[in-house]
């Protein structure tokens, strides 16, 4: 296992986790449970990493903002070390800006899209006009955040809204990379309403099947 956070963070970041024991098993194991949803969509699959501790705030040798490791660049960093993938879309709609994640795949063929609207509907219009645009990548990877719900951090979408990402995402992945999608927890800290976001999102992506 430490084989696979080390494709994406220096030795030195991984003993600093190691520090504190009890967090890097729990940091390993949300790290695991990306690498599992991605190879499960590689099966042709839709996956989703119902995971925590968060990862794309972590970097390869920094960390913050309750994030260790960084789930989805490790998960990807495996695949595309085994050769089962190049190119790759990482959709982030968390409120906060996945800086470890973008440093990490900097310079790559891989793109990395974290919108930037300010209104709900613009929003949801970015996200559908990048899926209308990116083409010819091998695998879809999705920063799932949920902390911009009207009763969350964020204040901005529904639950309707997310339902309505996951429909956008399924027939995005279905249109360019044989449906490989995967999706792994980031942000959502309202515990009242994270499960019916989560839920809804999940849904989207069984309608549009």
């Amino acid at each position: 296992m430490e084989s696979d956070l080390r494709r994406v963070h220096t030795q030195f970041h991984i003993e600093s986790i190691k520090k504190e024991p009890r967090l890097y098993m729990i940091a390993c194991l949300a790290a695991g449970g990306a690498i599992k949803a991605a190879q499960l969509a590689m099966e042709g699959e839709p996956s989703f990493g119902l995971i925590r501790p968060p990862g794309h705030h972590a970097s390869r040798d920094h960390c913050w903002g309750f994030c260790f490791f960084n789930n989805i660049a490790i998960a990807l960093a495996k695949l595309q070390d085994e050769g089962k993938i190049k190119r790759v879309l990482i959709l982030d709609f968390d409120l906060h800006f996945g800086d470890g994640t973008s440093s990490y795949f900097t310079d790559t063929e891989t793109r990395y899209f974290q919108h930037g609207a300010s209104s709900r509907e613009s929003f949801i219009s970015e996200i559908s006009e990048v899926l209308k645009q990116e083409k010819n990548y091998d695998i879809l990877a999705v920063s799932a955040g949920f902390d911009r719900h009207i009763d969350d951090w964020g204040g901005k979408l529904h639950t309707d809204d997310y339902r309505l990402i996951g429909r956008l995402i399924k027939e995005a992945a279905e249109s360019n990379c044989r449906g490989r999608i995967f999706s792994v927890l980031e942000g959502g800290y309202n515990h009242n309403v994270l499960g019916q976001n989560v839920q809804a999102f999940l849904e989207g992506q069984i309608d549009a099947g």
